[in-house]
């Protein structure tokens, strides 16, 4: 089961009437893009970009604002052509204040809109963290259910990307440990469109972060079987919300992961398999809420894991995540868990980035030191 949080969905926490009532809109909105249908080379940048085009054009109640999102496009270029096709009042910059940007979407949200904002980068965005904890995480609560927040907090988060100070940091425990907030965080392609359209659907406020050094991945993806896919969840109103995924199945150990360390633990996962041993990868994909069904099936089948993240490792993601798992699957154990994880200090300087961000041979020795009978 999932930790308990304060929401405002049903079973499957995330599709509301409203976007019930737009699928057909959707569908229709859809049909100018049927020759782009089929396998395409695209990059997760543009799979984020097409979810929220495609939810604009579905519903008039999202917009989309924050810092250059507007004619710039961002900084990253993910809102790139939303504010010509939609207009300023649907897509547009906002003065460089990320507590205004917050509490007006807090406002906007309120009243029926569904607002989704960036930050801009993840440091960028602790000017807003007392309007984020006090207010879109209490709000459903504080009102006894009357008032829902339908909200999207874009976070670009993680390292990476060789970013200056203030550019690069991994801040999905602040956010993780609030009580009220949803928290995704998708590693392809595919899942950066499915997962988007599913935040912006929710009831619920979500902070959605996005693996900056991902952005110009690329995976051949179908948007059009994509969009289909969401449009059939709305009609039935189902999800994939807060479900991990096998994205590489092994017997032998499980690397746990999410966000920017899920290509990370599958290089390691094809580097041990070229030494004889099998290692099954997990992408957690949503932090909040938390698959412990499927990790802990994994777990339970291999007998041991190791929980990879960038974060710092006290305190954090992967803590609760070992936690958890050691509560569930103690006596599947043959070997303690393990972390790979960022160091205990401040952000490094981008020269000194990939010694601190976890890679390949960092994971394969936590792996070796599993407990194996020789």
């Amino acid at each position: 089961m999932s930790p308990t949080i304060t929401t405002s969905s049903e079973a499957n926490g995330n599709v509301s009437s409203a976007t019930a009532r737009a699928a057909a809109k959707a569908a229709t909105a859809s049909e100018h893009k049927a020759a782009q249908t089929g396998p395409q080379p695209v990059t997760l940048a543009k799979a984020l970009n097409a979810a929220m085009a495609d939810a604009m054009h579905a519903d008039d109640s999202v917009l989309v604002f924050g810092e250059d999102v507007g004619m710039l496009g961002g900084v990253f270029r993910i809102t790139d052509g939303l504010t010509k096709t939609f207009g300023q009042t649907r897509c547009f910059d906002t003065p460089l204040a990320e507590s205004g940007i917050v509490g007006m979407a807090v406002g906007m949200a309120m009243n029926g809109m569904r607002p989704v904002i960036e930050m801009q980068f993840d440091a960028f965005a602790y000017p807003a963290f007392e309007q984020i904890v006090s207010h879109v995480a209490k709000m459903h609560n504080r009102t006894k259910g009357a008032v829902k927040l339908p909200m999207v907090i874009r976070v670009p988060y993680a390292g990476g990307i060789g970013g200056v100070e203030h550019h690069c940091d991994s801040s999905e425990a602040y956010y993780a440990h609030t009580a009220g907030l949803k928290v995704f965080t998708p590693a392809t392609v595919a899942d950066g469109y499915r997962m988007l359209r599913e935040a912006i659907d929710s009831d619920d406020p979500v902070m959605f972060m996005e693996p900056k050094k991902l952005y110009w991945s690329k995976d051949q993806v179908d948007l059009g079987a994509l969009r289909a896919e969401h449009a059939a969840n709305v009609e039935r109103g189902t999800s994939s919300e807060g479900r991990a995924a096998v994205a590489r199945p092994g017997t032998d150990a499980t690397l746990i992961a999410y966000g920017p360390s899920v290509p990370t633990a599958l290089a390691a996962a094809a580097a041990a398999a070229e030494e004889g041993r099998s290692l099954e990868v997990i992408d957690v994909r949503s932090i909040v809420p938390f698959d412990d069904e499927t990790v802990c099936a994994s777990v339970r089948k291999t007998g041991r894991a190791v929980v990879i993240a960038e974060a710092h490792g006290f305190a954090s993601v992967s803590s609760e995540i070992v936690a958890r798992v050691q509560e569930r699957c103690f006596h599947h154990l043959a070997a303690p868990i393990r972390r790979v994880t960022g160091f205990d200090v401040p952000y490094p300087a981008p020269k000194l980035e990939h010694y601190y961000l976890p890679g390949v041979d960092r994971i394969l020795d936590a792996v070796d030191d599993l407990q194996w009978e020789d």
